[in-house]
């Protein structure tokens, strides 16, 4: 089923996320992930995440971070700064030694006057992150629900005129069975003065002809099958591929009507039946 959804945003340090997602058809999951270098290590939660929610289907995700208008993730500490300069001014006033110019930068390197934020910013980054994956997993997931209800309405359109069919065969059974048992008696008659034949046998001979090329349990277990099919589309859950058995079995039952019929009214009708089936097929592809 395809999908897409695409949601930026900007955290508190001017961070700019974005986050887009397109999902293609494909029976299982096949999922590509593009991340900046520093999420690397989150690679696999981020796999998780979307496996979770997608499910199937040939999912690409692109995470875009742009830091151009982000603050320095360094900063000095201008208390514990001042506390080194303060003593050692008091200590150069003591014992009379006059402070270089270089004083400054010796204080640079002291511990614990320039601070060190990466850790906080990169805990920031992460949970924008999140977030805007959350957001345009929900924005692909209605793309595939207003899909699905798209998909919906025209395979229970095809199923209702498979059973619409069916029910036309009734008017070529009734007549099909009598044409059948004409044609045969007008052959054996135009030989009967030719050879000599039990009668009772032949009777026999055609009821079990008769008997094989009956239908009514092929159409009695397709009306089941295509009851089933709506049933399981309205159950909860993700039923594609169980629709996709029971589509294999309404293809058997329409392929062994078509095989008993011995009818050209009957023969057009699964023909019809089939075409339909097909394009059911091919939608089934599309849901999960």
């Amino acid at each position: 089923m395809t999908g897409y959804g695409k949601s930026t945003m900007q955290n508190q340090n001017g961070y700019i996320i974005v986050a887009e997602l397109r999902a293609l058809n494909s029976k299982q999951l096949d999922l590509s992930v593009r991340l900046p270098g520093f999420l690397r290590e989150k690679e696999n939660e981020i796999r998780q995440l979307c496996s979770e929610r997608m499910e199937r289907g040939k999912v690409e995700l692109l995470i875009n971070i742009d830091g151009s208008g982000v603050k320095a993730q360094y900063g000095i500490n201008k208390g514990i700064l001042k506390s080194y300069y303060d003593d050692l001014v008091a200590f150069s006033n003591e014992n009379g030694v006059v402070p270089g110019n270089e004083i400054l930068s010796s204080l640079i390197r002291l511990p614990d006057v320039i601070s060190d934020h990466s850790s906080e910013f990169s805990s920031l980054v992460w949970e924008s992150v999140l977030e805007a994956i959350h957001s345009t997993l929900v924005q692909c997931r209605k793309f595939r629900e207003q899909e699905g209800q798209n998909l919906e309405k025209d395979v229970r359109l095809r199923i209702n005129n498979i059973a619409l069919l069916l029910t036309q065969c009734d008017h070529f059974e009734s007549q099909r069975i009598e044409k059948i048992r004409s044609r045969l008696e007008d052959e054996i008659g135009k030989i009967a003065d030719k050879i000599q034949y039990d009668r009772n046998r032949f009777e026999q001979e055609l009821i079990y002809y008769l008997e094989k090329i009956d239908i009514t349990e092929e159409k009695v277990r397709l009306s089941n099958h295509l009851n089933y099919f709506v049933e399981t589309m309205d159950a909860q859950g993700n039923n594609g591929r169980k629709l996709g058995f029971i589509a294999q079995e309404i293809g058997r039952e329409i392929n062994t009507i078509g095989s008993k019929a011995n009818d050209a009214g009957i023969q057009k009708l699964v023909i019809q039946m089939k075409d339909e089936l097909e394009k059911i097929r091919e939608q089934l592809m599309n849901i999960l």
